[in-house]
């Protein structure tokens, strides 16, 4: 812990959601609620993407990852965070806090790209549909995720070293609920410069390009979408549509408010709030958006709780 002026600090305390001791127990069971239906949802995804023949498309291919990614993101968050609500020390060691935000950035950095991947592929498959198995063949589905998860390491790779490369001196306080980059160069009593245009640079980068793939998708998707002559047809594109927009849209809302405005601008009370959204409360809802309101979705859930043991082959 920091005692003096320059001292490596070797843990740090989070302080959580919130302060209030009266606030952590319903704290505890509403963030475990949210990470048991995370986990159901996600992990009920990859199962029946893997083990049910009728969803093995590209799509559903794309959406295993995402499952994957989602799983992966509040697992890396919402553990750490559950024990917190539950003992008086909330304290972090100083490379276990390393590894989460190592963590962290994998997997969100993997989501921005998977979404415009996902983007992508709803766009060739709704604006050109007969050469939909051609343009987004087996090899171009591997080399698509293979590269989003490349970007992701290559970003925590960059970014972590980075942020603990300052110096910390007499606080080690994190105001957050989990290792962020922000709150952490926030603590820091030495120039942040460096890691903070790093920070800018990967977060700006990212964003921009992974949103340019999305706007454009589905700027063409709602084009392709008015030109359809039934207006049953249209209602129920645009409301299929509608959904995924809203949950890119705040996804995509929450990080660019959180990692492109200057320091000063900061509060990281307010951030906290946000990255609630982006690490834990859409991960859980996902599943819903993407997967569980589709109709082949639905009819393998129902086969699969009707006999699992078939579906893995074990009878």
């Amino acid at each position: 812990m920091a005692t003096g002026n320059l001292t490596h600090v070797t843990e740090f305390i989070l302080m959580g959601v919130s302060d209030r001791p009266e606030l952590q127990v319903p704290l505890f069971f509403l963030f475990l609620v949210i990470y048991l239906l995370t986990a159901a949802g996600n992990l009920g995804i990859i199962t029946l993407t893997t083990v049910d023949s009728r969803l093995q498309t590209p799509m559903y291919f794309f959406l295993r990852h995402l499952a994957i990614i989602n799983f992966g993101n509040s697992t890396v968050i919402a553990p750490k965070m559950l024990v917190n609500f539950l003992v008086s020390k909330k304290t972090t060691l100083y490379y276990e806090c390393a590894t989460q935000l190592g963590g962290f950035l994998v997997f969100i950095v993997a989501e921005i790209f998977m979404l415009a991947v996902m983007a992508y592929d709803r766009y060739v498959a709704i604006c050109n549909p007969l050469l939909y198995m051609v343009v987004v063949s087996r090899q171009v589905c591997l080399l698509l995720v293979f590269l989003t998860y490349l970007f992701s390491f290559v970003t925590a790779i960059v970014v972590t070293p980075c942020v603990f490369s300052v110096s910390y001196c007499s606080s080690n306080v994190i105001n957050h609920f989990y290792c962020d980059n922000v709150p952490l160069l926030a603590l820091s009593c030495s120039d942040t410069h460096l890691p903070e245009t790093v920070v800018f640079f990967f977060s700006a980068t990212n964003l921009f390009f992974s949103m340019i793939i999305v706007l454009i998708s589905y700027f063409n998707i709602i084009l392709a979408i008015l030109r359809i002559r039934s207006s049953e047809g249209r209602k129920k594109a645009f409301s299929t549509c509608a959904s995924h927009m809203m949950a890119v849209t705040v996804f995509y809302g929450t990080l660019l408010f959180m990692y492109l405005q200057p320091r000063t601008n900061h509060s990281l009370d307010t951030d906290k709030m946000a990255s609630v959204f982006y690490t834990l409360i859409i991960p859980m809802l996902n599943p819903v958006i993407y997967s569980f309101r589709n109709k082949d979705v639905k009819c393998a859930l129902k086969e699969f709780l009707k006999n699992p043991c078939k579906r893995f082959n074990l009878i």
